[in-house]
């Protein structure tokens, strides 16, 4: 592995890497391609009524966009990051991008739904083990005491792709078609893989490589398992709801495109806020602000039906909603690293796994219920859900996520999911 040229007067671990050049600009450049993976993934939630309209089906089957690649990223993880344990890091994550930009692209010219759905499989073996691989990075990228700002820098991604990336999508598709948003993200994913050519060193696989061993280990232990439950729950909600906010704003609040790009916007902010605000404090208090912030998302979307119908206060409720989500990631995040002290990495794939599979499910469940009743009931069903999330988390969460000291991974990354 290269040395850097502030190299110490010791070797580093196995598995770790030196730079010469410095590790921010090597944060950076995943940082952006954190932002094009999440922007790619929930763009059709402010794109999907015509996108279904194109295809002429129902917003229910338009939600599968958002289901197969959860469902292919859940199973992309621990696959792909098993199958390619020994390789390179750096070849990884651009070979990944690099699927990406084919995907994007693929759906801007896809003739027909079933395209649009293969672009989606493609984008759920990305998720998978882009997230898998790269939220352990920070420690590699940078000295100890700057991991957990590059953690935060990382992760804070994430939300951005709602502020920006997600708004912009979406005036865009209104001004030129759905098309050329994706068309857009698939230049954008080109540019930050010439970023990640140029800005990231060669990055060894891990000292310990994430096995199936490793894995089950993980999952027998009462603290991951629990950290399944309350990841499943919290997720099912948000996404349960999320994925269908733009039918409720069309239907229920009446809102036009821009003002639903905006009310977008507006929520994206907030999630970033929230994602700021929990970063720290999870690390040091997981348990009040993991049930903090289930019992604020189960507040927003069960209100939401009842004073959602105007546009103050659906802007006013989204706004919690993006701030109560921006903290769940972090939360979950800390939970899965606090449990694998040794193995940031396969913490990592516990972390994508669950994520990316309630995603799927919760995008499923959310579009068989909208297609049988009406938005405002999937938004009544996630508040239920969001509540059992937060009993949950106050019942079973470890006081603190930081009794895990013997890796410098796990200082408390700071992560939203869209």
């Amino acid at each position: 592995m290269p040395d850097t040229a502030h190299a110490p007067s010791r070797p580093l671990p196995a598995g770790r890497t030196r730079t010469r050049t410095g590790g921010w600009p090597a944060v950076l450049a995943v940082t952006a391609g954190v932002f094009s993976i999440v922007t790619t993934e929930i763009l059709p939630v402010g794109l999907l009524t015509p996108i279904g309209a194109s295809f002429r089906i129902s917003d229910g089957t338009a939600g599968l966009m958002m289901t197969l690649p959860g469902l292919v990223a859940a199973v992309a993880a621990p696959a792909v990051t098993v199958a390619t344990r020994r390789a390179d890091r750096r070849t990884m994550l651009c070979a990944l991008l690099l699927l990406l930009a084919l995907a994007d692209l693929l759906n801007a010219a896809a003739p027909a739904y079933g395209a649009v759905l293969a672009a989606r499989v493609a984008l759920g073996l990305v998720i998978g083990a882009f997230w898998s691989i790269g939220s352990g990075l920070a420690p590699r990228l940078v000295p100890p005491d700057r991991q957990a700002r590059a953690n935060t820098v990382i992760f804070t991604a994430v939300p951005l792709g709602s502020v920006l990336g997600v708004p912009a999508g979406v005036l865009l598709g209104s001004l030129a078609g759905w098309r050329a948003a994706f068309a857009a993200m698939g230049v954008l994913t080109l540019l930050v893989l010439a970023a990640l050519l140029v800005c990231l060193p060669p990055l060894a696989p891990p000292a310990t490589t994430t096995g199936l061993g490793v894995l089950r280990g993980l999952l027998a232990g009462r603290a991951t398992r629990t950290g399944l439950a309350v990841t499943f729950l919290i997720v099912l909600a948000h996404f349960g709801g999320y994925t269908y906010v733009t039918p409720f704003l069309a239907d229920v609040t009446h809102a036009g495109a821009g003002l639903i790009s905006g009310l977008l916007l507006a929520y994206g902010a907030a999630g970033l806020l929230g994602n700021l605000l929990a970063g720290q404090r999870a690390a040091r208090a997981l348990r009040p602000v993991f049930t903090a912030a289930a019992a604020l998302l189960a507040g927003a979307t069960l209100l939401l039906p009842l004073l959602g119908t105007s546009a103050p206060g659906a802007t006013v409720l989204l706004l919690l909603w993006g701030v109560a989500y921006g903290a769940v990631p972090v939360c979950s995040l800390n939970w899965f690293l606090a449990a694998a002290p040794h193995t940031p990495e396969a913490a990592g794939v516990l972390f994508t796994s669950s994520f990316q599979a309630t995603i799927g499910i919760a995008a499923l469940a959310g579009g068989a219920v909208v297609d049988r009743t009406t938005p405002t009931t999937v938004l009544l069903l996630a508040g239920a859900t969001a509540l059992l999330a937060a009993v949950t988390a106050l019942l079973t969460a470890p006081a603190t996520a930081s009794t895990a000291t013997t890796s410098p991974a796990t200082t408390s990354p700071a992560t939203t999911s869209r």
